[in-house]
Formats: C-alpha cells, structure tokens, sequence
C-alpha cells in the first residue's frame, strides 16, 4: 500500500506530531515528580484570613525609627535588631524559605547577642531566600519580609 502524499496528508501528520509534543508535556508535568508543583503554603485560604493582621505588623515595622538590617558576612548572614530596643525583650522567629525546594525550607528562634542574629553561611546554600520575621518586642509584634540572594 502506497500513502499518496499530498498537502491533506502532510497537515495531518503535522496535527499528531504537534499533539504529541504536548501531551509529552502534560505527561511530564502531571507524572514526573522532578517537576514538582505546589503552593507556597498547604494552608493558603487560612493564611489569606490573617494577611490584614501581617499588613498591620509590616506598617508598625515601618514606623520604626531604625528597621532590620541584613548583611552577609564571611560567617553567613547576620540580622541586625533596632539598637534603642532592650534585646531580652526581643523574641520571635525568623523563618527562611527557598521556593525552589520547599525542603530548604528552616525556621530559626530568635536569640539575640548584641542586638543581632548570626545565621550560619553552611545553611544559606547560593541563591534566592525569602526571608520572614516575625517579632514581638514589649507586647507589640512586628513583621519583616525580605528576599535574599546568597552566593
């Protein structure tokens, strides 16, 4: 049997090789684990509940004399608290998060000696960081969100 080949032919061949182009991506993207897709949070409708709390924290930050100061150092990244501020009364938690790999991902207690936090450069792999504070300082609590990028 002989396919006669004309331009009928050749668009239809043209058709199924472009179907299959695209549902060799559908595949990949739905059964592939190397193409991980997720939110950023599990909780994201319960999240979005408390974000005029978080903007209320961000503008309370902002109002501040002296913010949150980052600086990468040759031991890793050190964050800076305001200096009028009694560091025994500083508490929070600093959360790092890579969106890249959610398994990154790490939170650190905030435990000051003076007036900052030193986070080791052996946890910070080069990269982007997102970076959220939050803090409470004499019953009032603050927030800090910043992206960080590491070599």
């Amino acid at each position: 049997m002989k396919i006669r080949w004309n331009w009928g032919t050749g668009i239809v061949i043209a058709m199924l090789l472009f179907m299959i182009f695209i549902l060799q991506f559908v595949y990949r993207v739905t059964f592939v684990d190397k193409y991980n897709h997720h939110l950023v949070s599990e909780d994201y409708y319960k999240d979005e509940l408390h974000y005029q709390d978080e903007i209320n924290k961000e503008s309370k930050t902002l109002d501040l004399k002296q913010n949150i100061e980052f600086t990468n150092t040759d031991q890793g990244l050190k964050i800076s608290f305001p200096a009028d501020f009694e560091e025994e009364k500083i508490n929070g938690t600093i959360h790092f998060m890579r969106f890249s790999n959610e398994k990154l991902d790490f939170d650190k207690e905030i435990k000051l000696t003076d007036h900052s936090v030193l986070i080791p450069k052996e946890l910070l792999l080069a990269g982007k960081w997102d970076v959220k504070i939050e803090w409470n300082y004499k019953d009032e609590e603050y927030l800090t969100k910043k992206s960080l990028f590491t070599n």
